[in-house]
């Protein structure tokens, strides 16, 4: 389905992530990609992991921290060189600091608030505006957001609030980078077990509540974001741009 395409993937951390499930959805789907991680320390496990799970081509692993422009330029720099285009981008990055999701909102600092959309939000511009040169037949760039973003998750603090900026975003790059024929979309995966999901207090007993009353009576499951993703980075998708496709069993149709 990706054959011949060259995509990029920010923000694999470990075997987890629903950026890994994404990565491994086209990689077999056959696309030529870069993968990017943060810093040192993730680089040694992703290279296992990626040697461990992934088929030829080997993806081309590049160190990235999305708040450096310079290494972001790189990462692009690097893609150019090996392969003179790009066809879709995958945005997997949020972050807000532990305090900032274990207190009540309006307790937020000034300063967690700006950390949480700097990373979480503004990341997406940072990687899409450097990338659009590349992109010169088109394209798609894929985010991840939450249902947080539009109804209030005990927990989920600042982080929904910059979901729902994210889901904006979206939008507005939609509107701008579609006479380029660039579709912009995001996903809105159910809870799904992965290292910073474990970081917002009750978890565990809320993916258990979901599950029982989603629809599908089940929780999300990674390779269905995968396959979601897949789909969005696919010429499939190709009238479809500026939308938040849920991926949660049904959940958020519920009104109880």
């Amino acid at each position: 389905m990706l054959e011949g395409k060259v995509g990029v993937v920010f923000g694999l951390a470990n075997q987890h992530s629903l950026a890994w499930h994404i990565t491994k959805a086209l990689a077999e789907a056959g696309a030529n990609l870069a993968i990017t991680y943060q810093n040192e320390r993730f680089e040694s496990k992703i290279k296992k992991l990626i040697a461990g799970h992934l088929q030829e081509p080997p993806p081309l692993l590049l160190p990235c921290n999305v708040l450096d422009d310079r290494e972001i330029e790189n990462v692009y720099r690097e893609i150019g060189q090996r392969f003179n285009k790009l066809d879709f981008i995958v945005h997997s990055i949020a972050f807000a600091l532990r305090e900032d999701l274990e207190k009540d909102f309006y307790t937020t600092s000034r300063s967690g608030f700006q950390t949480a959309m700097e990373v979480s939000v503004y990341s997406l511009i940072a990687v899409a505006r450097p990338a659009i040169p590349l992109m010169k037949e088109g394209g798609s760039i894929v985010t991840l957001t939450y249902l947080g973003s539009q109804r209030v998750v005990p927990n989920y603090n600042i982080m929904g609030v910059a979901k729902a900026a994210l889901e904006s975003s979206v939008r507005y790059l939609a509107y701008d980078l579609g006479k380029k024929g660039i579709r912009v979309n995001a996903l809105s995966p159910g809870p799904v077990n992965t290292l910073s999901a474990r970081g917002i207090k009750g978890f565990t007993g809320f993916l258990a509540d979901v599950r029982e009353h989603t629809p599908l009576q089940k929780n999300t499951e990674g390779s269905e974001v995968g396959d979601a993703a897949l789909f969005l980075c696919s010429d499939l998708s190709r009238g479809i741009t500026g939308e938040t496709i849920f991926v949660d069993s049904g959940y958020h149709i519920k009104g109880y």
